[in-house]
């Protein structure tokens, strides 16, 4: 199997990957960090695809597709940390004051897991940033340890996987999903 990670520009793409079966679902779509709070929550149904479809069209899109052949297999959300909830979390801690961009949600479609894919999701999120112009990327993943985890709750990738990818331990944080702890994970793209 060959992982082509692509920027998501495409909607039926991440329609594909994020979408519900019913169009009236309210379902995340990969909104509720990157949108204020009560936008999040006013935004309903077919009306958040709506929105996902315009941050498709935008530059820079909305994050990364991973495709299998010519199918989305996967999607990792990727922006400028100013551009989402992270850059006010109290939970989250702000190491510094560099303008490093936020890498929050990690998801393989079923079918497809357990080969790879989230590996060259962070892969290619790390390249879309870096080629984007960030100095730097965090991401903020459950500290599971060797404990299983919701695969709902997945979302937030595992430490595991950022280590793997190169990242380092930058914070600890007062944030858990799941009933595990989150951490701060950074790389340095300079």
């Amino acid at each position: 199997m060959s992982i082509d990670v692509r920027p998501a520009s495409v909607f039926e793409d991440v329609r594909a990957v994020l979408g519900p079966k019913s169009p009236d679902a309210n379902v995340c779509w990969c909104l509720s960090y990157r949108l204020p709070s009560k936008v999040n929550t006013e935004l309903r149904g077919p009306a958040r695809g709506a929105r996902v479809a315009e941050l498709c069209r935008s530059e820079p899109p909305p994050g990364v597709l991973a495709y299998d052949g010519g199918e989305p297999v996967g999607w990792a959300a990727v922006a400028p940390r100013a551009d989402t909830s992270f850059a006010r979390n109290r939970r989250i801690p702000h190491v510094d004051d560099l303008p490093v961009w936020s890498l929050w949600c990690v998801r393989v479609r079923p079918g497809h897991r357990k080969q790879g894919v989230s590996h060259a999701l962070i892969a290619g999120a790390v390249d879309f940033a870096r080629s984007h112009g960030a100095p730097a990327i965090e991401a903020y993943p459950l500290d599971n340890g060797d404990a299983r985890v919701d695969l709902t709750m997945a979302y937030a990738g595992l430490r595991g996987n950022f280590e793997r990818a190169g990242f380092v331990h930058a914070a600890d944080t007062t944030s858990v999903l799941a009933g595990h702890p989150r951490v701060l994970m950074r790389l340095d793209l300079r």
